[in-house]
């Protein structure tokens, strides 16, 4: 779906940067040297450079490692990443892809393995329950260049595009293993794109609720950058689920959508909404960092390293968890996480957060929790470097460097040098002399290199975090804290709620040392000249940046494919880009004058076209009475949204659960402060066809495992044999079923979509989880398919696996496929 006709500040920002002048020619020839020679000719490719004294120093002098492992952590690191991949547990072929993975490749590829010094070529992740998370000894480069890993290759693409597995880094998947997620918990993804720890969230909480049913939670995924946001929906939706939103803001900033009583009384608000605050169970507060943890996936990090990085986020990462905090319930459970060894990005912010919390949160001891992951504790002691060298306590820093290096920063938190001056002061009942004031305040940067530095140690149980380290297990690097917040936070100053703080320049952006710095626990109201802009992209963020890189390599845009027959009646599906739930949309209406499109209308967020529920009772009935869909089953009135108010101009419809449509409902009462990029799950789509329907709306291949329970009319059961013959060749014409009976029930469906089910008799079967099924489109002479040609590949070869071949090596119940070909050249 477009974006709409405007950009906003941060879609116009990429938009130039990406696109290429073509139009503008170098000031010098490349070929040709500055006196006119033909210049020496550079090779295409060099290698990365592997190495960054800094990296060494600031490394070895935290002590990340003992000085005995030094070598060996060093050695992995310049080693490239091995690719890792996880099966979605709810998956219809869930079992069968173990299986494949078991049985087929752990025996195809060991050859391959012991050629390259590796015992095993691919083996599950022993610390990920029900061997649904995979190690493999090849890296990504090689899976994808190696001609013997060629089929593997192709069956990762596949299975990843059709949303039975997941390429995700092995230690990416661990935030979500501890952050124990129930099937009715809220659950907050901060900082989420590119999608696939949410996509981990949405499964534990589908996976848990009871079979044939929706959860009563849900997930809101949250990230600043509107292109990540795009990204992130492309990788959700493959999950197939109701229980998401997609949201694009600060995380700094995010809105806790409180209901004013007395402001909803006024306005007319019902006071008996059944949520009046958005606040969450669990929160994943994985925040932005600099990423040294994947040098090995993203090896140009070495390059650009240096200690700098870590010290300018560290205050963002301190706001965001606070944040993350405020909008947790009490008794809730929050995972701080990063993929940087830095203990100023890691250990330092986790102190911050229990200093300002006080007892009302606690940092949880989780070693009991998946023992065979191996981790290390957090440190109790590091330092801090700077430009002007290292500091192992913030009164050892210069009053001029203060403005970079925070107090936060160190392990205990506070001004040692102030503190002692205090308590002098108290002890001797007085001030100092103005005489005395001044003079320290002259030499004060003198008084701030002591005789003897003094190394601090943290008296908070910082040993309860986990540090995952590259070597242990053959990994990338992560840190975890996982915190339980037992009381409402303290109250803090509350901050201005009208500011809007960048986060570009975090470290530029702090109050001055030694003013109490703001803890974010107020709802943010932004006012309304806010709400009309786009705020602008963090282009700090290049954690997320690499995992959009890495762990969607090659994104396939879906398209139908659908071989229009004679009667032209199915119109193909259009390519749509991955955020195709921002904005509606709109076709051009050729019958208008001049054939020009509609302005699509906005909503609240500029760029972003309205949530609304469909509340037209033609086009629900329509729907209910095409497809038999009975109220008491399966309620569509509420539940169904759109992405415009004209519902003559509605392409889509959204199916939302339960839980998320008292979200939408309290967004409403609150002014719509959460700015939406998707939501729901995409349920119908309008179609046209030549001699029109009953209904103008088919079943999204998206939607039809939830509908399909429901479903009472426009269903064809159908053979193995002509089951098949549809996914292979598209379109098949009534006369040329393999079944002649068939060929008549297709006759005696209304004109229009409808959904085939695969049985074995030709009768109904009960439908569950393993039932297999696709829309179609019953045209004038002919049935087509309206499924992805990836879907159709990926069920031909699942179908293909369960079907026993005869003794001449044809496969039983399709008739050897001799009759499909003669077929469809008929056709």
């Amino acid at each position: 779906m477009g974006r709409g006709r405007q950009r906003g500040r941060s879609q116009r920002k990429h938009f130039k940067e990406s696109r290429e002048n073509a139009w503008k020619r170098p000031k010098s020839d490349p070929t040709v040297d500055a006196s006119g020679n033909a210049a020496p000719e550079k090779p295409s490719w060099e290698p990365i450079l592997t190495d960054n004294p800094n990296f060494e120093e600031y490394y070895k002098e935290q002590g990340i490692v003992k000085a005995e492992e030094w070598d060996m952590f060093m050695e992995i690191l310049r080693k490239p990443l091995p690719a890792a991949f996880r099966v979605n547990a709810n998956g219809q072929f869930c079992d069968e892809i173990i299986s494949i993975l078991e049985n087929d490749f752990v025996k195809s590829l060991q050859a391959e393995a012991i050629e390259g010094g590796e015992s095993e070529a691919i083996k599950p992740l022993p610390w990920y329950p029900k061997n649904l998370a995979w190690h493999s000894n090849f890296s990504r480069k090689q899976i994808r260049k190696n001609k013997t890993l060629e089929r593997f290759h192709e069956f990762l693409k596949l299975e990843n595009e059709v949303g039975n597995m997941t390429r995700q880094e092995a230690v990416s998947m661990v935030p979500p293993l501890f952050l124990d997620v129930h099937p009715d918990h809220f659950v907050l993804d901060m900082c989420a794109a590119p999608g696939s720890k949410t996509f981990q969230l949405l499964e534990i909480i589908h996976g848990a609720s009871e079979p044939g049913t929706l959860p009563n939670g849900l997930v809101v995924a949250n990230d600043v950058d509107f292109q990540r946001s795009n990204l992130l929906i492309h990788q959700t939706k493959r999950m197939c689920t109701s229980n998401l939103i997609v949201t694009n803001h600060e995380g700094q900033q995010f809105p806790g959508c409180r209901l004013n009583k007395s402001r909803a009384s006024e306005k007319g608000i019902s006071e008996d909404m059944p949520i009046n605050q958005l606040a969450f169970d669990r929160v994943l507060c994985d925040v932005p960092c600099s990423g040294d943890g994947t040098l090995r996936k993203a090896p140009d990090i070495w390059r650009k390293w240096n200690s700098g990085m870590g010290n300018g986020l560290h205050s963002l990462q301190v706001i965001l968890a606070m944040r993350g905090l405020s909008l947790l319930k009490v008794g809730g459970k929050m995972i701080y996480s990063t993929c940087s060894m830095n203990p100023v990005e890691d250990e330092a912010v986790v102190a911050e957060i229990l200093r300002r919390c006080g007892d009302s949160v606690e940092l949880l001891d989780v070693s009991d929790k998946l023992p065979e992951l191996i981790r290390r504790p957090g440190l109790k002691t590091w330092k801090v470097r700077d430009k002007g060298g290292w500091f192992t306590s913030y009164k050892d820093v210069p009053q001029n460097r203060r403005g970079g290096v925070l107090v936060s920063m160190f392990p205990s938190g506070k001004n040692l040098k102030d503190s002692a001056e205090t308590t002098e002061k108290n002890e001797n009942g007085g001030v100092n002399s103005c005489e005395d004031e001044c003079k320290e305040a002259d030499t004060s940067v003198v008084d701030a290199i002591p005789d003897e530095p003094v190394v601090e140690v943290s008296d908070l149980p910082l040993e309860r975090c986990m540090r995952i380290i590259p070597h242990d297990q053959n990994t990338g690097a992560f840190f975890i804290a996982v915190l339980h917040k037992v009381s409402p936070l303290p109250e803090f100053e509350k901050p201005n709620p009208r500011r809007n703080p960048s986060t570009k320049n975090a470290d530029s952006s702090e109050k001055p040392v030694g003013e109490k710095a703001a803890v974010v626990t107020a709802d943010v109201v932004p006012e309304e000249s806010a709400v009309e802009e786009v705020i602008e992209a963090d282009s700090n963020n290049e954690k997320d940046e690499k995992d959009a890189v890495d762990e969607v390599d090659e994104v396939i845009e879906a398209d139908s494919n659908i071989e229009k027959n004679d009667d032209s009646l199915v119109e193909p599906e259009k390519k749509t880009t991955e955020g195709e739930s921002i904005t509606e949309d709109k076709e051009a209406d050729s019958s208008k004058a001049g054939g020009k499109r509609k302005v699509p209308m906005q909503g609240k967020w500029k760029g972003f076209d309205p949530v609304v529920f469909l509340k037209d009772e033609a086009v629900i009935n329509s729907i209910k009475a095409f497809y038999g869909i009975k109220d008491e089953s399966f309620p569509l009135v509420g539940h169904l949204v759109a992405r415009n108010t004209d519902t003559s101009s509605v392409k889509r419809i959204y199916y939302v659960s339960q839980s998320v449509k008292e979200v939408l409902q309290l967004n409403f009462a609150v002014g719509q402060q959460l700015k939406i990029a998707s939501v729901g799950l995409k349920m119908f789509e309008r179609q046209t066809a030549k001699e029109g329907s009953t209904c103008t709306f088919r079943i999204s291949s998206e939607g039809l495992p939830v509908i399909l329970p429901y479903i009472t009319k426009q269903v064809l059961y159908t053979p193995m044999a002509d089951f098949k013959h549809l996914l292979q060749y598209k379109s098949i014409k009534f006369p040329d079923f393999v079944n002649q009976k068939l060929g008549q029930k297709v006759i005696d469906l209304v004109l229009g979509c409808c959904v085939v089910i695969l049985s074995d008799g030709e009768e109904a079967v009960k439908v569950d989880a393993s039932t297999i099924a696709i829309s179609c489109w019953r045209g004038k002479n002919s049935l087509g398919v309206m499924v992805t040609s990836d879907d159709c590949q990926e069920l031909l070869q699942r179908l293909t696996e369960k079907t026993p071949k005869s003794e001449d090596g044809s496969v039983n119940g399709s008739n050897g496929d001799s009759s499909g070909p003669q077929a469809m050249e008929t056709a």
